[in-house]
C-alpha cells in the first residue's frame, strides 16, 4: 500500500563494535546489554566463536567457556544493535563516491584546482594632511591607517619615497579615494594610479580620477577608482599615485584622524 505522510529519508546502518582488553579470565563486561549470545558475534584472534558453545551472554555479562590470555585479540559486533542515521557515517563518503575531488569551496580541507587562495593581504594608507601642489609621486603626508579599530591582513604593502611594493605575487585590487577642495580656481584636478613591472623604469597609468569644480571655487568633491594589478614578480613591480593639475590655492585633502584621501590594497588571491 502507498506510504501515508512524508516519505522517510534514506538511512544508513552500521553495527556497534566493542574491543576488549583481554586477560586470563572467562568473564567480561559488555558495553550494551543483550538478551542472549545470539545477539552478538564474538571474535578471538579474528576467528568467530560459536554462540552458546564458546560463550554465553545475558545483560552486560559475557562468559567464555575457556579463559583468554593477555595476548589474545578479542572483539564483538552487536548484531542486535544496528544504529541508523539519515547522514552517512563519518569517513564513509569518498572522492570516488562524489565523482570528483572534494575542493575547499565544497568543504574539503586541501587546496585543489578551481580554488585559489583567498584574501591574504589587506592594507590601507591615507593622506595625513592636505597637499597643495602637484606631486609625482605623492610621497609626503602618507601614513598607514592607524585608527584604534583598524586592522590589516597579512604582510602589507611597503612604502619608500612614494613608491609602493607588493609583499608577494598575486592579483591585487587597488582602490583610490580622493577628496578635493577648490578655493580659488575651478580647473580640473587629477589623481592617477601608475604601475611598473620593470622596477620603475617604465610606468603605465591604469586608473585616473579627473574632477572639475562646477562653479567659481569654494567647492568640495570626492571621487574614487579601482583597478586590478596582476603582480607576477613581487621583486620588480612598483606602484605610485600622482597628483596633477592642482592649481595654487586648491587642495587634495588629508587628515590624520580619519580617511579623507586614502589608498586601499587587497590581495584577492593567486593570479591565473
Amino acid at each position: 500500500m502507498p506510504f501515508i505522510g512524508n516519505q522517510p529519508a534514506l538511512s544508513y546502518t552500521s553495527f556497534a563494535k566493542q574491543d576488549f582488553t583481554t586477560s586470563a579470565t572467562t568473564s567480561y563486561t559488555l558495553d550494551n546489554p543483550v538478551a542472549n549470545a545470539n545477539e552478538l558475534a564474538l571474535f578471538i584472534n579474528n576467528v568467530r566463536q560459536e554462540p552458546t558453545t564458546a560463550y554465553s551472554a545475558s545483560g552486560t555479562s559475557l562468559t567464555l567457556t575457556e579463559a583468554t590470555s593477555s595476548s589474545d585479540d578479542m572483539y564483538c559486533v552487536y548484531l542486535g544493535k544496528a544504529v541508523q542515521t539519515v547522514n552517512p557515517p563519518n569517513g564513509s563518503v569518498t572522492n570516488a563516491m562524489l565523482g570528483e575531488t572534494i575542493t575547499v569551496a565544497k568543504g574539503g580541507t586541501g587546496l585543489t584546482s578551481g580554488f585559489a587562495n583567498g584574501i591574504t593581504m589587506a592594507d590601507q594608507f591615507r593622506l595625513s594632511a592636505d597637499l597643495t601642489a602637484d606631486a609625482n609621486p605623492i610621497s609626503s603626508n602618507l601614513e598607514r591607517v592607524d585608527d584604534a579599530t583598524w586592522s590589516g591582513i597579512g604582510t602589507g604593502m611597503s612604502l619608500s619615497s612614494g613608491i609602493f611594493t607588493f609583499p608577494q605575487t598575486g592579483l591585487y585590487d587597488v582602490h583610490t579615494t580622493a577628496n578635493f577642495r577648490w578655493i580659488s580656481n575651478n580647473d580640473a584636478i587629477q589623481v592617477a594610479t601608475f604601475v611598473s613591472s620593470d622596477s620603475g623604469s617604465n610606468y603605465d597609468m591604469i586608473a585616473r580620477i579627473n574632477v572639475t569644480c562646477p562653479g567659481d571655487a569654494s567647492y568640495v568633491n570626492s571621487a574614487s577608482t579601482s583597478s586590478f594589478v596582476n603582480v607576477t614578480d613581487a621583486s620588480t613591480f612598483r606602484l605610485k599615485f600622482v597628483l596633477s593639475s592642482l592649481d595654487s590655492g586648491n587642495e587634495l585633502e588629508g587628515n590624520s584622524d580619519y580617511n579623507y584621501t586614502f589608498f586601499t590594497f587587497y590581495r584577492l588571491g593567486d593570479s591565473q
